[in-house]
């Protein structure tokens, strides 16, 4: 049975070479997947957040999530499990990108697009930017499977390990704020 998903998670990836990739897309898709590189759209994001005060939350609440998903990702997980890249693995597949970490799984890239969104979703004020969050994190884990460099089951292990480091962050924050005194007391 793993075998077989084995072959569906690499015939995924033949198949979007085969019949997604364009011409048109592509420069757009590489663009984008290389603003997720080490974190670096969400940490921009979260530190623009922080320059105001209703938003101020989300920013703090998203960079701890972040942290959570670069430990229990990076440090932990993609070491763990060892999974090496989908190009090294599924015969005819091109990668797009190049790629320095042999370990595939879990999406580094998807974890923490969605650390930031899930803390985002439970933080920001407006309907709006958390849909925007969840939109955004989404294209980036799709972006990964375009570029050819994580499987599809590397990319949903990532969504499940951002969600948990989201809602992790958020919790402790929470907590934190319970135990503080109120102000102007």
């Amino acid at each position: 049975m793993l075998q077989g998903l084995l072959q569906l998670d690499g015939g995924a990836l033949l198949w979007i070479q085969e019949w997604v990739r364009s011409g048109l897309l592509t420069p757009l898709v590489v663009f984008y997947t290389h603003l997720g590189d080490s974190g670096m759209l969400w940490i921009a994001l979260s530190a623009l957040l922080l320059c105001f005060k209703k938003t101020r939350k989300a920013g703090v609440v998203s960079l701890l999530a972040l942290l959570f998903s670069l430990v229990i990702t990076n440090g932990l997980l993609k070491h763990l499990v060892s999974r090496p890249r989908p190009w090294l693995t599924v015969e005819g597949l091109v990668p797009l990108i190049a790629e320095h970490d042999p370990n595939s799984f879990p999406s580094g890239h998807t974890s923490a697009s969605f650390a930031a969104a899930s803390a985002w979703w439970r933080t920001l004020p407006r309907r709006w930017m958390r849909a925007a969050a969840v939109a955004l994190a989404a294209l980036m884990g799709l972006s990964r499977l375009y570029v050819g460099v994580h499987f599809p089951s590397d990319v949903a292990a990532g969504v499940l390990v951002g969600l948990l480091c989201g809602w992790l962050a958020w919790r402790l924050w929470t907590a934190w704020e319970a135990r503080r005194p109120a102000s102007g007391s």
